[in-house]
């Protein structure tokens, strides 16, 4: 677990593939009950997208790689942009056929918000992309609230809300 987030268990896996060519993880896995695993990211991926960048784990050399931390809480307009730029990224690396991964801590919220967002630009309601999300990664994904309603109100919406209360 991560602090903070008490009774929220690691995901099974280090990552999942969400719909095909677009997948969804973290750093750190259960390997079995009470074993946590460090996620590293090898050569597997075509582009990888760190929410939250921990030393040692990965992308190969030769993999892109697209940083943008965020914390898992209340985004600005600065943040959400850079969010919805992923979200375009992942989308245009899927239309020319390749793998992408989208990472944070467990692959829950941050990873999500993204994925989601990636998912309601292909055409998907966010509640299917919710929906979609949980049932592919764990029920833990998207448990950020206010990220659930982000999706819900749309991300350019909640950005330009966010811009104009500055």
């Amino acid at each position: 677990m991560r602090g903070g987030e008490a009774g929220v268990p690691a995901p099974d896996s280090p990552w999942n593939e969400i719909v095909p060519g677009l997948w969804m993880g973290g750093h750190q896995y259960r390997r079995s009950p009470g074993q946590l695993a460090s996620a590293v990211v090898g050569d597997e991926f075509d582009l990888v997208q760190t929410l939250l960048r921990l030393p040692g784990h990965g992308p190969a050399a030769g993999v892109e790689h697209q940083v943008w931390p965020i914390p898992d809480g209340p985004l600005d307009g600065t943040q959400l942009a850079g969010v919805i730029r992923l979200a375009e990224a992942a989308c245009a690396a899927l239309d020319r056929g390749r793998r992408v991964l989208v990472r944070c801590y467990h692959g829950y919220n941050r990873s999500g918000l993204v994925v989601a967002h990636a998912l309601v630009r292909r055409g998907r309601s966010p509640e299917e992309a919710i929906r979609l999300i949980r049932a592919r990664r764990s029920p833990w994904a998207l448990h950020n609230e206010l990220f659930v309603e982000y999706l819900r109100t749309g991300l350019p919406t909640v950005r330009l809300l966010e811009e104009l209360a500055e």
